[in-house]
């Protein structure tokens, strides 16, 4: 694999935020492929990194959603709950234990054996976050509470259990919008892991 790296000078950082996470203008020359310099200046916002699970049932033929509010979406008019796979910020876990302890928090199931499929840039234009991706097996000897996730953070999470046809369906009507739960389940599907 050829990787090439790109050429930077005169690189300039500017904090605009610190409120929730980090907010920063970077201006910069950025040598283009003809050899010329050219100033640029992007906004880029650091959150940390975070891991998403997809948890599934093969003799169910079916996986573990959650359904949440999010604001951003909303803002950006989309005016309904987010159907997506437990997700979290690392916060300096590694992120398999971050993970098992996202979806037990949100999903209500103890995960045991983790199975690690990718990492991926979610929005590399101007968020820094890279996500860890991951399935695991469930049954429902491995469900300890009800999940929801945690009310002192403002979460009020919906456990979904739904049959993977279903899920497949809803990423074609729209149902399921979110990124990084399409991939999981894509993954499902061309892994031939569950049936379509």
């Amino acid at each position: 694999m050829t990787v090439k790296q790109p050429k930077l000078r005169n690189i300039q950082e500017k904090l605009l935020s610190d409120n929730w996470y980090i907010l920063k203008k970077y201006t910069y020359e950025l040598q283009r492929r003809d050899g010329s310099w050219q100033q640029q200046e992007r906004e880029v916002y650091d959150r940390g990194n975070g891991a998403v699970i997809l948890l599934y049932n093969k003799i169910k033929n079916s996986i573990i959603l959650i359904r949440q509010f999010r604001m951003p979406m909303y803002v950006s008019g989309y005016p309904h709950f987010l159907i997506e796979a437990a997700a979290g910020l690392l916060e300096d876990a590694s992120p398999e234990a971050r993970i098992i302890a996202e979806a037990e928090e949100e999903t209500g199931f103890k995960v045991d054996k983790l199975e690690k499929i990718f990492e991926a840039f979610m929005s590399p234009g101007s968020v820094t976050e890279k996500l860890h991706f991951y399935i695991a097996e469930y049954n429902d000897n491995n469900r300890s509470n009800a999940g929801g996730g945690l009310a002192e953070e403002g979460e009020d999470i919906e456990v979904l259990e739904w049959p993977f046809p279903k899920a497949l369906e809803a990423i074609k009507t729209g149902e399921i919008v979110d990124g990084k739960t399409i991939m999981l389940i894509q993954h499902l599907a061309l892994n031939s892991i569950l049936k379509s």
